[in-house]
Formats: structure tokens, C-alpha cells, sequence
């Protein structure tokens, strides 16, 4: 075996037992002691456990059985394994070390928002190392395969939904409902923003007649470099100067500024980027070797 496999092979596990730790924070020691279900399988799993005292990681992981025999020819081996290694691993920290250690018992909120932020963190770990927890992820990547027109947001959203409404009667209040959504949202965003926020920034485009001068004052206040594009109206059929210039958010507002001060006729739009490579930004290199080793988001 080559030294680079076992350095991927020992990163998957160091990210494995980390992101386990994360997870099983926000799902044992938060989610379970307020009530509430999370989305996925782990939020059958942990209606599971309310009900009938079920131990939360070996019922998630026998939820998952059926989706992977389902979608093993879809997901492929190498994801499957992946996630199989991740699983025990959650399952281990779950059912094994966590029940001997304190649990949240405070305000059920402040657990809601802790739940989603520390399972956001951990699901982020399994997936930039080309894993996951299962459940979910088996049926959103087969559904992604076999019916590529549909939005997966929405797949996802609505099977999430779908359980976490069964918290309402098995729990006797809607606050379930309302807790277990404001987790799933949380996590969401705590996953995009570890996955894509030290990399995401601002595009701005410019349509204007001073596309030199602009590009030049933009150089001088923020020192970032546009690229200018030659342009011509559909409807006035008068050429244009289109300015292209990627920047971090709090320089957004200074690029707009002063398109908006030399040319006040000028058309800015302003658009969020998810990942930005290039000089003066993330290495495109550097994030390829990562993507190579297994450091790449599923969905």
C-alpha cells in the first residue's frame, strides 16, 4: 500500500471519529433529552428511542439496511463503504460512549440550536472526506441518478419534513415540529458554511460606458482586478463595457460604490459565489488534490 493511501486512509478516520464526536454531541446530548426529531433516519431513530427505549445508533443503522440494499448497485462500492465505516463509528460513540456521559438538560431552544450546530459540524467532516451518515443521503444520491430532473433540495426537504412531523403526535406538541425543523435548517447552513464559506464570495458585474475607469478605481481602493468584457444593448444596439470582478462580501459594497459614483446609468448586479479559485483566492490545486483523495461533498 502506498504512503499516500494509508495518509488517506488515516484521514478518513481521524475525520470519522471527530465528525462522530460532533454528531453524537448534537444528537445525544442536545436532541435527544429535548424531545425532538431531527430529519433522516436518525430522527426515526430517536423517536424510535422515546417510544420504546431503542438505543439511537444500532436502530439507525438497521433503518439504513434497507437503503443500501436498495441503492448499492446506484451510490457505488467505494461510497458505501465509506459510509459503512462512518456509521460504526457513530453507532459507537452513540450507543456506547455517550450514554455514560451528562446530557444537556436546560432550555429545550438553546438545545435545538446546539443540536443543529454540532451535527451540522460533524456531517460537514463525513462529507468533505467523501463519506456520510447514511439514511438520507442512500435515497437523495439514488434519486439524484435516476430522476436527474427533480431538485433534490426539495427530495430532501420533504422526506425530512415527513419525519420530523411524526414528532408531533409521538411527542404531544407541535414545539416538536418546531424544534426539530429549526435543527434540520441549522444544520444545513452550518454544513454550507464550513464546506463553502471560507472559499464563497461576491461577483459582481458591470454594464457601463466607463468600464477602464471603474476597473481602475476598483484596483486602487480594494486592490482587485476585473476582467472587461465588450458588450452590445439587444434594444439600444450601443456597446458597452460588461466589468467582471470577483471579491470577498465586505468589498461588495465599495465596488458598487464606485460604479454607482462614476457612472450612475451604470447596470451592477451583485451575485454570492460558492468557491472562488484563482490568484488572490483559494488554490485551485490545492483543492483538487483534496477532491482526489476523497474531500468532496455527495449529495
Amino acid at each position: 500500500m502506498k504512503s499516500s493511501q494509508i495518509k488517506s486512509i488515516g484521514l478518513d478516520v481521524l475525520y470519522d471519529i471527530i465528525g462522530s464526536i460532533f454528531y453524537s454531541i448534537g444528537v445525544y446530548t442536545f436532541a435527544k433529552t429535548a424531545t425532538f426529531a431531527l430529519g433522516g433516519m436518525t430522527g426515526l431513530a430517536l423517536i424510535a428511542n422515546y417510544l420504546w427505549g431503542f438505543p439511537i445508533g444500532i436502530t439507525t443503522m438497521a433503518l439504513n439496511i434497507p437503503l443500501i440494499l436498495l441503492s448499492y448497485r446506484i451510490v457505488g462500492k467505494r461510497f458505501l463503504l465509506k459510509t459503512m465505516k462512518t456509521m460504526c463509528f457513530c453507532t459507537v460513540f452513540l450507543d456506547i460512549i455517550f450514554p455514560h456521559l451528562p446530557a444537556y438538560s436546560g432550555s429545550q431552544f438553546m438545545a435545538t440550536l446546539y443540536s443543529g450546530i454540532f451535527v451540522g459540524i460533524g456531517l460537514a467532516l463525513f462529507y468533505m472526506r467523501g463519506s456520510s451518515s447514511g439514511g438520507i443521503d442512500f435515497l437523495v444520491m439514488s434519486v439524484k441518478i435516476l430522476r436527474p430532473h427533480l431538485s433534490i433540495g426539495v427530495v430532501t426537504m420533504m422526506i425530512d419534513l415527513a419525519i420530523i412531523l411524526l414528532g408531533w403526535p409521538v411527542f404531544g406538541n407541535v414545539d416538536a415540529v418546531l424544534y426539530g425543523l429549526t435543527a434540520t435548517i441549522l444544520t444545513s447552513l452550518v454544513i454550507d458554511k464550513i464546506m463553502y464559506g471560507m472559499d464563497a464570495g461576491t461577483l459582481i458585474i458591470i454594464v457601463t460606458d466607463f468600464g477602464e475607469e471603474i476597473a481602475q478605481h476598483i484596483g486602487e481602493l480594494i486592490g482587485r482586478g476585473s476582467t472587461e468584457l465588450k458588450a452590445r444593448g439587444s434594444y439600444t444596439r450601443q456597446d458597452k463595457d460588461v466589468l467582471l470582478c470577483a471579491c470577498s462580501k465586505s468589498q461588495a459594497y465599495i465596488v458598487r460604490r464606485v460604479a454607482q459614483e462614476i457612472d450612475k446609468t451604470s447596470f451592477v448586479m451583485v451575485t454570492e459565489t460558492n468557491e472562488v479559485f484563482g490568484e488572490g483566492f483559494s488554490e485551485y490545486q490545492s483543492r483538487q488534490k483534496n477532491e482526489k483523495s476523497g474531500g468532496k461533498k455527495f449529495l
